[in-house]
C-alpha cells in the first residue's frame, strides 16, 4: 500500500509536470521558479551560469551545487565574475561545490563579459532576451505531446549569443535557460503551475 503524502508534501500524481517529481528538491525548484518570466539580470546571468554548467549533465547535479557555484562565481554578480582573474578561476579546479570542467570555469568569465556588452547595448540584458518574443512568455499549446530539445527560437537566440561571445549556448542549452527564466512556458497542460 503506497503512503498519501503528508500536509504540506506535493502529490507526485497531481499533474505536475514528470521531470519535477524525481526529488524534493526538483519539485521544489519546479513549484517555485521553473518557468516563472525574469526580468531581473542578476537572475538571468545566475541561470546563464547554472544552465551552461549543465552542459552533458543532468539538472538535478547543477541543483544541488548551486549554493557552490553561487560561492565561486561571486553570489553571480556579473561584475565581479567579468573581473576574475586566471588564477582566481584556475583554483575553482579544486572546488568541490561546483563542476570542475576548465572550459566551464573559463566560459562563465567570458561569459560575464559578453553578458555585460549586451546590458551596454541594450540597456539590460532582459531587454535583449525579452525582445526576441515580443516580451511576453512563449506560452506551451494545451494539446502539446512530448518535449522539445530546441526550437527555431533557440536555434536564432543560441546563433546571436554565439555572435556576441558568449560560450556554452547552444541550442539545447539555450532552450532549457528559456524554460527556466519563463520566455517559454513550457509547463504540461495538467501541471498546477502552468501560467500561473
Amino acid at each position: 500500500m503506497s503512503e498519501l503524502p503528508g500536509p504540506g508534501t506535493p502529490d507526485p500524481h497531481d499533474g505536475t509536470c514528470p521531470w519535477a517529481t524525481g526529488s524534493p528538491a526538483m519539485r521544489a525548484y519546479h513549484d517555485a521558479e521553473w518557468g516563472v518570466p525574469s526580468r531581473d539580470d542578476h537572475y538571468l546571468f545566475e541561470f546563464l551560469v547554472l544552465e551552461g554548467a549543465q552542459a552533458g549533465l543532468s539538472w538535478s547535479t547543477i541543483l544541488n551545487r548551486r549554493a557552490g557555484y553561487a560561492r565561486a562565481f561571486h553570489d553571480f554578480d556579473v561584475e565581479a565574475v567579468a573581473a576574475m582573474g586566471d588564477d582566481e578561476l584556475e583554483a575553482l579546479m579544486g572546488d568541490e561545490g561546483i563542476i570542475r570542467n576548465r572550459l566551464k570555469i573559463f566560459g562563465t568569465r567570458k561569459n560575464a563579459l559578453a553578458f555585460i556588452g549586451v546590458q551596454e547595448e541594450f540597456g539590460s540584458f532582459a531587454d535583449y532576451l525579452w525582445s526576441w518574443v515580443d516580451g511576453e512568455p512563449v506560452v506551451r499549446p494545451a494539446d502539446a505531446t512530448g518535449f522539445t530539445a530546441t526550437t527555431e527560437l533557440s536555434d536564432r537566440l543560441s546563433k546571436d549569443l554565439k555572435k556576441r561571445g558568449f560560450t556554452f549556448v547552444g541550442s539545447t542549452i539555450i532552450y532549457a535557460y528559456l524554460q527556466a527564466v519563463g520566455v517559454v512556458d513550457d509547463h504540461v497542460a495538467t501541471c498546477p503551475a502552468r501560467r500561473r
